[in-house]
């Protein structure tokens, strides 16, 4: 057994046979045996399901096998239990690992290129648990002798076990990606700080050279972020959320995670990498108005598999650095027919175009953005709001939604097109920031929880509104009673038109 499990886990360690012999000895147990036998009865039942002779293929016909499975939106009910199969073959070891599966199909990799990596390293994990959960176990002493014999690796613990079991808790659920920052709020004094006009009409925020101009007073808001708000939004509405974000390991991140936690968002998947900063902007204000100074840190941008297949996912802002994370995302919504995908481009989708996001455009089910956005990204004009509504359609979504400042938002699925007013403001806004966010997230939340589109987009000035009215992206996102109680008390006037 241990000459099976040296095979599929490729692994050189001339220790390996004789540790594996030692762990069996202590556990008094016949772990490797077991392991071998669930491996084979969990692979040779995903051959018949698609086909292939258990007992005649070769290692590249059960390879391009499970690629041609993948194209399948089953694959994840299919591939449920096999995180750490591999099974050994004259040409190699073929991983059953659903992200191995999903990595080498999207990729088109051909049988030589093909990876395991995922597949191994869950087994490698599997294995020791199983050794330590007998009862004569010496944790200590099986950890030294998997780590020497090189079936313990120091960074296999940094990954989790790839579940795709379906969420338990019967809501519907999110996944939001993106990247996450903490804003420092300082307040400029107004008497020293001042906006200046230049010769193009652009504004310019100026203060004092030199000098050291007294501020009003610094307020610090922790994970925050498009993808971060709208999580934390969602959430608060009901759904099951979970976030892929990107931070250091320092103080700022610990805080973020903190601040994650309380909102019951699962963080599982954010990835805090060793040796880097945390995002961390400072925010000028000026009245209402605020100007951002931003430093993003480069992060590796790895794509995580969710522990459950999500019913949405929620893509945002996110760095430049960013654009395979973007494709591995594509391959997993290739196999994740029934998940869909809401895009709220940020600054650098802006700036690589339509072209290059064509395939995100065209899975997307709705597209958020406001009309000079939109403009931006279709070339249509300014003016003509049916065009720019159209323009955004043709690159594939369903729903189109666009946002235009005091003149309410607009929205079009099916030929039908509406528009609806800014729900109205108590007191003028103290901080515009995440206003945005509020209202992309909560027409998300709505139709995930089977609202239709006239409900979803009465909910989202409401979130808009009230958020504005806070200092931050998230201290005034509302709870589903609360959006309730604004909608008895919103005036007459306050609805759905067709345009």
């Amino acid at each position: 057994m241990s000459r099976f499990l040296r095979d599929v886990l490729e692994n050189e360690s001339p220790l390996f046979a004789t540790h594996i012999a030692e762990l069996e000895k202590m556990a008094g147990q016949t772990v490797s045996v077991r392991m071998v036998a669930d491996i084979l009865e969990r692979a040779h039942e995903v051959m018949r399901r698609i086909g292939v002779d258990t007992a005649d293929t070769t290692a590249e016909e059960l390879y391009y096998a499970l690629c041609t499975a993948a194209q399948n939106h089953d694959i994840d009910h299919l591939l449920r239990k096999t995180s750490w199969v591999v099974l050994p073959f004259v040409d190699g070891p073929v991983s059953f690992n659903l992200q191995d599966v999903v990595d080498n199909a999207h990729h088109e990799l051909t049988f030589a290129e093909r990876k395991g990596q995922h597949g191994q390293r869950q087994l490698r994990r599997e294995l020791t648990r199983r050794f330590n959960a007998e009862e004569n176990a010496n944790h200590t002493k099986v950890d030294k002798l998997a780590k020497q014999a090189h079936l313990l690796h120091e960074n296999d613990g940094d990954f989790r076990d790839i579940s795709t079991d379906l969420s338990a808790s019967g809501k519907p659920s999110l996944l939001a990606i993106g990247d996450i920052f903490t804003d420092a709020f300082i307040e400029l004094d107004e008497e020293v700080a001042r906006v200046d006009t230049d010769d193009d009409g652009s504004k310019r925020l100026s203060l004092p050279l030199g000098s050291k101009p007294p501020y009003k007073g610094v307020e610090i808001v922790k994970a925050v972020g498009p993808s971060p708000n709208a999580a934390v939004s969602c959430a608060r509405l009901g759904l099951d959320v979970s976030l892929l974000a990107w931070l250091g390991t320092d103080a700022t991140q610990e805080e973020a995670i903190a601040q994650l936690k309380k909102e019951n968002i699962d963080t599982s998947l954010v990835d805090c990498e060793k040796g880097r900063k945390s995002n961390y902007y400072f925010v000028l204000r000026y009245g209402a108005e605020r100007t951002i100074l931003v430093k993003n840190e480069d992060y590796e941008y790895n794509w995580e598999l969710p522990k459950t297949p999500p019913d949405w996912i929620y893509l945002s802002l996110i760095s430049d650095k960013s654009w395979e994370l973007h494709e591995d995302l594509l391959a997993y919504l290739d196999t994740h027919k029934h998940t869909k995908l809401v895009f709220q481009p940020g600054t650098f989708h802006f700036k690589w175009g339509k072209e290059k996001l064509a395939k995100i455009y065209k899975r997307s089910y709705m597209v958020v953005m406001n009309r000079e956005e939109a403009v931006d990204v279709t070339g249509e004009s300014y003016d003509d709001l049916p065009k720019l509504m159209d323009a955004l359609h043709e690159l594939g979504p369903e729903i189109v939604v666009i946002t235009d400042g005091p003149n309410g938002s607009y929205a079009s699925q099916n030929g039908r097109r509406v528009t609806v007013p800014n729900y109205p403001d108590p007191a003028p806004p103290l901080d515009r920031t995440g206003a945005g966010d509020a209202f992309a997230s909560t027409i998300t939340a709505a139709l995930a929880m089977g609202k239709d589109l006239d409900t979803a987009l009465l909910w989202a000035p409401i979130n808009s509104m009230n958020v504005v009215q806070k200092l931050g992206a998230q201290t005034g996102l509302l709870k589903m009673s609360q959006i309730e109680k604004y909608l008895k008390e919103a005036p007459k006037n306050y609805k759905v038109s067709e345009l």
